[in-house]
């Protein structure tokens, strides 16, 4: 269990630093060293979690628990809670492709989970959902 969660540690890091190039314009200039408590989510999670059932579940399983070798769990996800809400939807908008070096599954995450159907607003619903499982 300590194994497991020492890597769950540093993956959420290094991913946490791969998130930091974004083409976000709302990069506040900061360093990315210090992690500040995400603002209250704009989205519907209610809504959020029907979204997750269809566009994420297969992958990072119910209620968030992760698919081993497959998808992350949500829940306590050191890289979900050191994310911006803005962060967090840039981040799902484009996935992470296999050759990401900070892919740590070797799975391809298809950007908008797969489902190019998703609006920012579906988007800023499934974040919604993930902070009430994170």
């Amino acid at each position: 269990m300590r194994k497991r969660l020492t890597i769950l540690l540093i993956a959420g890091a290094v991913m946490l630093t791969a998130c930091g190039g974004s083409d976000s314009d709302d990069d506040d200039g900061s360093s990315g060293s210090e992690t500040t408590a995400p603002a209250a989510p704009a989205g519907d999670a209610a809504r959020g979690a029907e979204l997750y059932v269809g566009s994420c579940q297969a992958c990072h399983g119910p209620g968030g628990v992760g698919v081993e070798g497959l998808g992350k769990p949500w829940v306590d996800s050191v890289f979900i809670g050191g994310q911006t809400d803005d962060g967090l939807i840039a981040f799902i908008r484009i996935g992470r492709p296999t050759d990401d070096p900070e892919n740590t599954t070797g799975i391809l995450m298809p950007p908008k989970g797969g489902n190019p159907a998703l609006s920012d607003e579906d988007l800023a619903d499934i974040v919604a959902y993930m902070r009430t499982i994170n």
